[in-house]
């Protein structure tokens, strides 16, 4: 199972992880942000929705992830366009949208101010 974990990240924990891939450490799929806030700001709701419908589902169309959804396609476009930028979401050679893993890990921790 290919699993992407989401979590918060200083720019040090990437740039260790950068190094240890560099020496031939094999890493898991990661996708770094600077603080929960902006997180989800990325990962919305309705973006956490179109990554379950996308789930195991190979290349869609774009049209055909907004039916899934059941909501309109130039907000999937913009949605889809966020996820792509965010690296969870890869585009196929014909222009197809994919979920290219099979689940997605969420981490960090909230401590006290």
């Amino acid at each position: 199972m290919k699993t992407v974990t989401l979590e918060v990240a200083t720019i040090e924990d990437v740039k260790r992880r950068t190094l240890e891939a560099f020496k031939g450490r094999r890493q898991r799929a990661r996708i770094g942000f600077a603080t929960p806030e902006l997180l989800w700001k990325v990962l919305t709701a309705k973006r956490w929705d179109l990554l379950k419908v996308m789930a195991g589902a190979g290349p869609v169309t774009l049209r055909e992830v907004a039916r899934r959804v059941g909501r309109d396609v130039k907000a999937v476009h913009a949605d889809v366009h966020a996820l792509l930028d965010a690296g969870l979401l890869d585009k196929t050679a014909q222009g197809r949208i994919i979920f290219p893993f099979d689940a997605v890990h969420v981490d960090f921790t909230l401590r006290a101010a």
